[in-house]
């Protein structure tokens, strides 16, 4: 029942709907007392031998006309009913949905893909069915149990009502037992599917890194293991599944006996009539129906309340980053500053960066190098805000970080990351994601920025070319030339390359630099990277190691410095006079 009290807010908002479809049950709980009465007479009639062919024609036409009625109600409040449901549904993975996307990357590096689409797919169905099915068995199962009573003890004798049920204080224990079992049981297999599906999604995604390791075998062996774990605790369910309607069906086997039993006895005593006794055992079978809608109603509700706390569980969590009270909304510079940046990720005991001080003007570059998990790629997160950051520490636009309203600074910075993920849409698409509006010329001139214009003559449908899901059908180097092109055509004021060049030849990268320097002459450019050609035209340059800045200059004061900046620059200048590229 707390399911249905948490789940109060859709109620109350669609009240009018949910009001109608219970008034329709109550209708035709209603109307479903008619026929035994009318049989119970007609019984009595034939006994007496009172019976004409006009009542019975009577009767026999009330029944039918009760059917046709009757059908035409359920109809409307299965509609009213389980188009509630239907709405609460899709209004729970809508508020997923949007919840997820403002979830910050701490989130997901807690949290299994897998799992999440599991709370999506098959928790959030569970929930509807608590919203539906729920509701019909409660309700109906409520309103048949009190009217079907209130006629056998006042129609019919309230000793045989009596008497008849007591076997249903068992059914209380029985399905309170059951329930709590499989309110356990039921949130332990969803946890299960969740981890099925995570283990599929990464077989998938990096299938051809299992060819390459010839782990194909041994990933099926895996997939096996969590594939029996999911059917054992889903056995676990179906056993508890399997107990209530055998333990329903003896309680009312029992509850009919004594019915019968005592019934006849009464029958033989003239307290009541045959006709009672026929009508009683048919009110009996009206009461089947909420027995076992009470045992499934359990059923339902302690699936949808194992399903809505893992939704509550996602709900509970709240990005770590946000937007402030009263956040600046419009930057009108694009200068970028840290004043003594010290960043530590969420969880992590030692610091990232430690001590990072610069300032870079708006229209300048500025380059960030170091060895590998020197912190290039996390001071470049951090200028996102991705994560919590010290208070005025890290500026943009003379503003903190902080104070900045997320979708003003993300606007104001176009991002390409290490990851190049790409959609399975067209080359277009893609390039066009951050501005679905983009004209096809301009699509097709940020694609040339990023040279990728011969790229686009060698496929048979151009812009138009599908890409596979994550790229497949892409080489690196293509995959990160469109993610450049779609940061390009953004045209933000402040542009973050992080090490999104590695994949393309030194020629091709020095192409793309030039054409950087000429489109966005007078807009701020951070490039971070391992090729140090990458950064030498910038304004500053930043040498981080272990999240300190070991060295700062421009290019011609690094040589000077003669440091690591120096002697790393002279070994990648021989590496390719030696490829023969120099």
């Amino acid at each position: 029942m707390r399911t249905l009290l948490q789940l109060s807010w859709f109620f109350r908002k669609y009240w009018k709907r949910y009001a109608v479809g219970i008034f329709f049950l109550f209708v035709i709980d209603l109307l479903m007392l008619w026929p035994p009465h009318l049989i119970g007479q007609t019984v009595d009639q034939i006994r007496n031998g009172s019976l004409t062919p006009s009542g019975l024609a009577r009767t026999v036409a009330i029944l039918l006309g009760l059917g046709l009625v009757m059908y035409a109600i359920r109809f409307l409040w299965r509609y009213l009913l389980y188009g509630g449901a239907l709405i609460l549904e899709r209004t729970l993975r809508d508020r997923l949905f949007a919840h997820l996307t403002r979830m910050t990357p701490s989130f997901y590096q807690r949290r299994r893909s897998g799992d999440l689409m599991a709370v999506a797919t098959n928790d959030i169905p569970a929930i509807q069915m608590t919203a539906g099915d729920g509701v019909l068995t409660l309700v109906d199962s409520l309103f048949a149990t009190l009217l079907t009573l209130s006629v056998m003890i006042v129609a019919i004798d309230w000793k045989l009502t009596l008497a008849a049920l007591v076997p249903m204080p068992l059914l209380a224990w029985a399905t309170a037992y059951y329930g709590r079992l499989l309110h356990e049981r039921f949130y332990l297999a969803q946890e299960a599917f969740g981890e099925l599906n995570d283990h599929v999604q990464q077989s998938v995604s990096g299938v051809r890194v299992l060819r390459a390791f010839v782990q194909e075998e041994e990933d099926v062996e895996a997939f096996r293991r969590v594939s029996e774990k999911t059917l054992e605790r889903n056995v676990s369910v179906s056993r508890i599944d399997a107990l209530f309607e055998p333990t329903i069906a003896v309680i009312i086997g029992f509850s009919f006996l004594i019915g019968l039993g005592y019934g006849t006895y009464l029958v033989f005593t003239s307290a009541i009539s045959l006709g009672d006794l026929v009508a009683f055992n048919l009110y009996l079978g009206l009461l089947i129906w909420p027995m076992f809608a009470f045992g499934w109603l359990m059923n339902i509700l302690q699936r949808g309340s194992a399903s809505h706390k893992r939704l509550l569980e996602l709900f509970d969590e709240q990005p770590d980053v946000a937007d402030p009270p009263q956040p600046v909304t419009r930057l009108t510079s694009s200068t970028v500053e840290a004043r003594s940046f010290t960043f530590r990720y969420p969880g992590a005991e030692t610091p990232a960066l430690r001590d990072v001080s610069f300032v870079l003007k708006e229209g300048e570059t500025l380059g960030i190098v170091g060895r590998t998990g020197s912190g290039k790629s996390t001071l470049c997160r951090a200028l996102l805000h991705q994560y919590p950051v010290e208070r005025e520490s890290l500026f943009v636009g003379g503003v903190p970080v902080e104070r900045i309203s997320l979708s003003a600074l993300r606007e104001k910075i176009a991002y390409v990351p290490q990851e190049h993920l790409l959609f399975s849409r067209t080359i277009a698409a893609n390039a066009a994601f951050g501005r679905p509006d983009a004209t096809r010329d301009e699509v097709a001139h940020a694609l040339e920025l990023a040279e990728m214009g011969r790229d686009l003559s060698q496929f048979p449908a151009g812009l138009e070319t599908m890409v596979g899901e994550k790229g497949v059908t892409l080489s690196g180097g293509q995959k990160q030339r469109i993610s450049i092109a779609r940061a390009l055509l953004m045209n933000a004021d402040i542009l973050v390359l992080d090490d999104c060049l590695s994949a393309v030849d030194a020629r091709t990268e020095e192409s793309i630099l030039r054409h950087l320097r000429e489109e966005r002459a007078g807009k701020t450019t951070i490039i971070a990277a391992h090729r140090l050609s990458a950064v030498q035209h910038a304004h500053l340059i930043l040498v981080l190691d272990e999240g300190r800045v070991v060295e700062r200059g421009t290019h011609d004061e690094l040589m000077a410095l003669d440091g690591w900046y120096a002697e790393q620059y002279r070994r990648q200048q021989m590496e390719r006079y030696v490829a023969g590229q120099g």
